[in-house]
């Protein structure tokens, strides 16, 4: 019996993995933006009545300014889960609903990556899964340690051939 329903008999988790952190950079470069904006905003507008309502707004439309851009993206990339088990590949997304595919190990054909510049001096890149059926092929973007994921599909893929060819053997 394992600790997650969603894991069927003799299936264990081997990889679980968000998308690289480098999604987040940009979400929190605005975010320091707008801080430092509201700060400006803050110290130029004057003292009195009327500059505590303008302060107001400069705070209320910074915060709803941080929110649209830090937290969304926060919560996309925390609910985003690539995750490798012995029997299949498995990738859950969503904030308010959720989207989940599952690729049977014994599908996949082939197994790539690409790495641009910068995905390499972060140690990300693009996974290209191959598939047998109606969806062909999938580009996972923004995977971390992607060679090493890479290399982790492929073994799980050639495991889990060999314990079909084996159960067909078995069993004619």
């Amino acid at each position: 019996m394992t600790s997650d329903p969603s894991l069927i008999e003799d299936e264990h988790l081997v990889l679980r993995l968000h998308p690289h952190w480098k999604t987040l950079v940009r979400p929190l470069a605005v975010a320091v933006v707008v801080i430092v904006i509201a700060l400006v905003a803050e110290v130029l507008i004057p003292s009195g009545k009327a500059a505590a309502i303008g302060r107001l707004a400069v705070a209320v439309v910074g915060i709803l300014i941080l929110m649209i851009w830090l937290i969304v993206p926060i919560l996309r990339w925390r609910t985003t889960v690539f995750e490798l088990t012995n029997r299949r590949l498995r990738m859950r997304d969503g904030i308010i609903t959720r989207h989940g595919r599952d690729i049977p190990l014994a599908r996949i054909n082939d197994v790539s990556f690409s790495k641009g510049l910068l995905d390499r001096l972060l140690g990300s890149g693009r996974l290209v899964v191959e598939s047998a059926g109606e969806h062909g092929q999938i580009v996972l973007t923004d995977i971390p340690r992607v060679e090493v994921t890479q290399g982790t599909l492929y073994r799980l893929v050639e495991e889990e051939q060999n314990r079909l060819d084996q159960d067909q053997r078995n069993h004619p």
